[in-house]
């Protein structure tokens, strides 16, 4: 049995799914607050989103029942996490982990979106 992947694969993008509990609401904060852009969706009504923003990309999955997590579900890296922080703090988002340098050379915070999904935002110090 091979436990190594074989060098010759090349992985690509790995997009998070994240879970809301209300597409079109979730849709909203992440276009109107971070910018990003819906690429797809899919259902009737709409069940399923792509949203994206420079090299970062987004899966929103609807699930009215959904209970968020106790730890972070994606990580973001970005150029400025103090407007980042800013931003998030200005539209009343849970802060979960206050802004701070961290050991491993990063400036980072963790926050709460809309549907309480633990987002991880770091920028390399």
């Amino acid at each position: 049995m091979t436990t190594i992947a074989d060098q010759t694969i090349r992985f690509g993008r790995v997009a998070p799914m994240l879970p809301v509990k209300n597409i079109q609401k979730a849709h909203d904060f992440y276009a109107k607050v971070l910018g990003f852009q819906k690429t797809f969706e899919n259902g009737d009504p709409v069940g399923f989103m792509i949203l994206k923003r420079d090299e970062a990309e987004l899966h929103l999955t609807l699930q009215p029942a959904y209970k968020s997590a106790s730890f972070n579900v994606a990580h973001m890296l970005v150029n400025n996490v103090d407007e980042l922080h800013r931003l998030c703090s200005d539209y009343g988002l849970r802060i979960i982990k206050r802004l701070e340098n961290k050991d491993y050379g990063l400036r980072a915070f963790v926050f709460e979106d809309p549907d309480g999904n633990r987002i991880d935002v770091g920028q390399v110090i």
